[in-house]
């Protein structure tokens, strides 16, 4: 691809150009960012860590830990899914029909693809940074009980890019002022925190209704999460559960992808 200054732009260099242009406006307004990206899942740990998890008996239900320990790597993953869903809303939206700066840059040579690959480019970037920042403090409180620590953090990054994906394909499918965001959040995030093993086993939920738990990615990524630093999940179901949300990304991605030439190239 050949720009403007006649110098050839590769694909990655054309994402990274968003990125960087993600960067300039970041470090402008990182301060207002800071609670939903860093303080926010901190004092939720504080408060059901620390609090509620004060009244709560270690058992069975809690793999034996204090509730602290149980709850931290989850709270990671459920921090990074609702940081990912929400940067895949309404700025992606943002880019289409308000400040239009989707429109601005695909004038440019670079191609609606590149655009969406630095769109998840720096939600990874974000989501790495938050949930390094979520861990680093969470050691503090004591939440860790070894090194799988370290892994908890990617868990949380592809947890969240496995939200993403979808997400932004049905962003890039919004005309409207972006109300359908409102029934995403209530009746898809806000469950899913709740009733996907975050807090409690979902082998508490009548198996009934269990199977929603099973296909929703938070679950997936609980497991992962809990898998690397508390034990009790096999290799092969760790397998098993990266596999279903490389599928989820893999599908939201090439729905994204399709609907973003649609809407820019159209």
């Amino acid at each position: 691809m050949v720009a403007s200054t006649g110098r050839v732009v590769g694909s990655w260099r054309a994402a990274w150009l968003r990125v960087e242009g993600s960067w300039a406006w970041y470090r402008r307004y990182w301060k207002s960012n800071l609670y939903s990206s860093g303080l926010q899942p901190l004092l939720f740990l504080a408060a059901m860590g620390l609090g509620f998890g004060s009244q709560v008996r270690q058992g069975p239900a809690t793999d034996g830990l204090p509730y602290l320990q149980y709850i931290a790597p989850a709270l990671l993953v459920a921090a990074s899914m609702q940081f990912a869903v929400g940067e895949s809303t309404y700025p992606v939206l943002s880019g289409f029909k308000w400040q239009k700066d989707y429109l601005a840059v695909t004038a440019t040579p670079i191609t609606p693809g590149q655009l969406l690959a630095g769109h998840f480019t720096w939600v990874t970037l974000r989501l790495l940074l938050s949930g390094t920042v979520y861990a680093l403090i969470a050691l503090a409180f004591g939440a860790w009980l070894n090194a799988g620590v370290l892994a908890v953090v990617p868990a949380g990054v592809v947890t969240g890019l496995a939200c993403a994906a979808p997400v932004t394909a049905f962003a890039a499918t919004t005309y409207d002022e972006g109300v359908r965001f409102n029934a995403l959040f209530r009746f898809v995030v806000m469950p899913m925190t709740l009733f996907a093993g975050t807090f409690f086993p979902i082998t508490q939920i009548p198996v009934a209704l269990r199977w929603l738990a099973w296909i929703s990615p938070l679950w997936h990524g609980n497991q992962l999460a809990r898998g690397v630093t508390l034990g009790g999940v096999g290799p092969w179901e760790m397998l098993g559960h990266l596999a279903f949300l490389a599928a989820l990304f893999a599908l939201g991605a090439v729905l994204a992808r399709r609907y973003f030439y649609r809407r820019l190239v159209a």
